[in-house]
């Protein structure tokens, strides 16, 4: 059973959330307003954000809506692949992962980071594909893996732990 999700321990990965790209996801509206709504939560509680851009110069830049932070710019489907890129997640720290697109980047980066030893939360709500079939099927296959899929409410109440937390106010706010 895994425990709940620790804030101290988490790293917020943002996967190839692009202009180019989002266009074609299904969904894509509530998958970035979701991002959205998870990167500002980190903001507010410390959680460290990171940034992925698939083939920028095909796919273009980050939406604007979740632009701004460390970005890291790949062409492998896996960003584990990505030479440093685990060292941006110290060991005993685990991902929260969003983005697009769920049954490649999203799907080859959780299995990475798996197969590197590091706990891995997928938030359901906030990861699309281009076919709703192919985001279903990858979130079947991740948790079939071990992965905890998770929405962005769970993460984010998980983030705060109390409602006695001194930035609850804030945070819920992000929710309503």
């Amino acid at each position: 059973m895994l425990p709940p999700i620790d804030p101290a321990r988490s790293v917020l990965v943002l996967i190839d959330i692009q202009a180019r790209l989002v266009p074609a996801i299904a969904e894509a509206e509530a998958v970035i307003a979701n991002a959205r709504r998870l990167k500002e939560a980190a903001g507010l509680l410390g959680v460290p954000v990171l940034l992925t851009e698939q083939n920028p110069a095909a796919l273009g830049p980050t939406v604007p809506a979740l632009a701004g932070g460390e970005t890291i710019a790949k062409m492998e489907f896996d960003v584990t692949r990505q030479e440093g890129f685990l060292a941006h997640l110290p060991e005993g720290a685990e991902a929260i992962l969003s983005g697009c697109e769920a049954h490649i980047c999203v799907l080859q980066t959780a299995l990475g980071l798996m197969a590197a030893g590091r706990r891995v939360r997928v938030v359901r709500d906030a990861v699309g594909s281009r076919r709703t079939e192919n985001r279903d099927a990858a979130l079947a296959r991740l948790a079939a893996h071990g992965a905890d899929v998770v929405t962005t409410e769970m993460a984010i109440f998980e983030w705060l732990g109390s409602a006695a937390h001194p930035r609850f106010r804030e945070v819920v706010k992000l929710v309503k």
